[in-house]
């Protein structure tokens, strides 16, 4: 076929051969050396793991587009096809490239801030921007590789001139079409970058307490304590009102609440609570106060006061004061438990001091309570002066 003469020359076969022999020593040598960094450089074993296979697209693309624009001499049309193709794909490649590059230097700096630790609020606000920031270049990395692919179409100048006429209408269109959508990638990067929320962030959404897990551009990943996900939309955290535990610190104050007999020792309550606070690891030394908040209806209100270095050890401190100082009560205070107090009645038999039962038909008294106006002497008194006649005087009329 005349079209494919210029595919099955001698000179392009072993121009093709020539490229992909090239391509193979470079990436094999390319290879050998990050390799040989990986033993001691844990950058390089991340930059193999994660561009090994777009650096070998690229280089075999390139290649042989070279191979071709060199040694394909046949019709016009011919060449200009295989050229757009290879255009396309080397673009599509590159865009590979960048992006797990970015993905890269993402890990490789983010590498300096762990979050493992117990003062972990720089690192995570760090992570959240640079995920942020990544996102949103391979965005714009992906967009301008569609763009340079279409310019790269013959004709295109034309029909991107009658495009760009009706660019005004199309933006008022579009911007009203994806309005929440735009809301919400706004809000995301006003999250990431105003240091209101980072992930690993301990929040209160919808009376659950939980972290963030994930921030994107128009969505928020919540993670529940009891292992749900609860998926938010970015605008959520900037048109509600939120709880976050750990902005400044995660250094966090938890109360115990107990309700107790009026006979508890609250000195020796509190040196019990010393002694528990003091023999583990979960308590940061800071606050460890035990008071008597309230004593009404028959109990005596305790509040203990402790704190930890986060909100899980908060927890758990809490169960483990609450335990020990409930075994305390029952094993060296049981005077002190809350005791509940019933008058029992034996059928048929009147409590002493009790009044006689009234006959059969009989009618109980009624008796009135002295009252503001009735009852006493004094208080008739003071009704009459309310609802006795008011004398009228006549007024004669007078000219002025």
């Amino acid at each position: 076929m005349p079209f494919l003469d210029g595919f099955i020359e001698p000179a392009f076969l072993i121009a093709i051969v020539i490229a992909v022999v090239a391509a193979l020593a470079i990436t094999a040598i390319a290879a050998f050396v990050f390799r040989m960094a990986a033993r001691k450089r844990a950058w390089a074993r991340t930059f193999i793991r994660l561009c090994r296979r777009p650096f070998r697209i690229v280089i075999l693309i390139g290649a042989l587009w070279i191979a071709t624009s060199v040694y394909l001499v046949t019709t016009p049309e011919l060449s200009r096809a295989v050229d757009f193709t290879m255009r396309a794909l080397f673009i599509a490649a590159a865009t590979w490239l960048v992006a797990a590059l970015m993905y890269f230097f993402e890990e490789v700096i983010a590498a300096r801030y762990r979050i493992d630790v117990r003062d972990n609020r720089v690192a995570r606000r760090v992570r959240t921007q640079l995920r942020m920031l990544r996102r949103i270049s391979v965005v714009v990395v992906i967009v301008c590789a569609i763009g340079t692919v279409l310019l790269s179409i013959p004709g295109a100048a034309a029909v991107g001139a009658s495009l760009f006429a009706s660019a005004g209408l199309l933006s008022v269109v579009a911007g009203l079409a994806a309005q929440s959508s735009l809301a919400n990638v706004f809000a995301g990067m006003q999250l990431s970058f105003s240091n209101a929320l980072r992930v690993d962030d301990v929040v209160i959404v919808e009376n659950e307490w939980g972290r963030i897990e994930e921030i994107t551009l128009t969505y928020i990943v919540v993670h529940i304590w009891d292992d749900r996900r609860m998926v938010l939309p970015s605008t959520y955290f900037t048109t509600t009102p939120f709880q976050n535990w750990t902005r400044r610190t995660s250094e966090l104050l938890g109360s115990v609440e107990f309700d107790v007999d009026w006979r508890v020792s609250a000195v020796a309550m509190r040196e019990e609570l010393n002694r528990i606070v003091a023999q583990t690891e979960l308590w940061d030394r800071r606050v460890a106060v035990l008071q008597v908040t309230d004593a009404v209806g028959g109990f005596v209100r305790i509040r203990v006061l402790v704190s930890a270095g986060d909100a899980a050890m908060l927890w758990d401190l809490r169960c483990i004061v609450r335990e020990n100082l409930v075994a305390w009560l029952v094993a060296e205070n049981p005077e002190a438990l809350p005791l509940g107090r019933v008058e029992v009645r034996q059928p048929g038999r009147r409590p002493s001091g009790s009044a006689a039962p009234r006959p059969a038909g009989a009618q109980r008294p009624v008796t009135e309570a002295p009252g503001l106006f009735s009852g006493d002497s004094e208080a008739v008194h003071r009704g009459e002066e309310f609802t006795r006649s008011m004398p009228i005087q006549e007024v004669n009329d007078q000219k002025f």
